[in-house]
């Protein structure tokens, strides 16, 4: 019973950790989707160098562990570039993005792949500009189809921020091992945040499932066969 009325005395502590863990997701989503994008396009569409560029880009940032780059930018780029004060939770969707971005845009790199070359022949043949129709016939098209692949990403990312405790981000997991240096209560302390990322998993992936099903193309993919 002492234990439960010390854990339910911590709860606003750890919310606050739990709302920190949210917004690194949510951002770094973001970011991934904002970079990772256009380096699809770039991939498929872009000439040598763009290609090349793109390449070195998702090599590197999807050869170094999750740690490592925290590492990297915060004790080492932003400080040469004069940016030591830049906070880590900022440094921590800087990491988390730009390494999203790398997977993402395989994911939507292969989706715009698998559109028929012919849509974008007969959008040209409408008097359509290149760039409109991968605006208006492309991309519509590839967004759906990527939606599976790109859900992927959330627990990939929701994991991922329990690593942003080592350079000092107040996310949930960072919060919890302060409580537990200060109660002296360990398993049922890290069970509970265990809990909490298992339930934020589970609610994620539904409300990403009932997106896929509502976008999803009518006649496309295993529903056809």
């Amino acid at each position: 019973m002492d234990i439960i009325i010390i854990l339910l005395d911590w709860i606003p502590y750890l919310f606050l950790g739990l709302l920190q863990t949210l917004g690194l997701v949510l951002a770094s989503l973001a970011v991934g989707l904002i970079f990772g994008l256009p380096m699809a396009l770039g991939q498929i569409y872009g000439n040598r160098l763009i290609k090349s560029v793109i390449s070195v880009y998702v090599w590197f940032f999807r050869g170094l562990p999750v740690i490592v780059l925290l590492f990297l930018f915060f004790f080492g780029i932003f400080p040469s570039l004069n940016m030591s004060s830049v906070p880590p939770f900022v440094v921590a969707v800087v990491v988390l993005g730009l390494r999203g971005a790398a997977y993402q845009s395989q994911i939507f790199r292969g989706a715009i792949q698998s559109i028929s070359e012919g849509q974008m022949t007969a959008a040209r043949s409408l008097g359509m500009t290149r760039f409109q129709a991968i605006r208006h016939v492309i991309l519509p098209q590839a967004l759906r189809i990527a939606l599976p692949g790109w859900s992927n990403e959330y627990p990939t990312v929701l994991t991922d921020t329990a690593i942003c405790y080592a350079i000092g981000v107040q996310e949930l997991l960072t919060r919890a091992t302060y409580m537990v240096a200060q109660t002296y209560i360990t398993m049922p302390i890290y069970l509970a945040i265990a809990g909490v990322y298992i339930l934020l998993n589970y609610a994620g992936m539904k409300a990403l499932n009932m997106l896929e099903k509502k976008t999803s193309i009518p006649g496309f993919g295993q529903g056809a066969l």
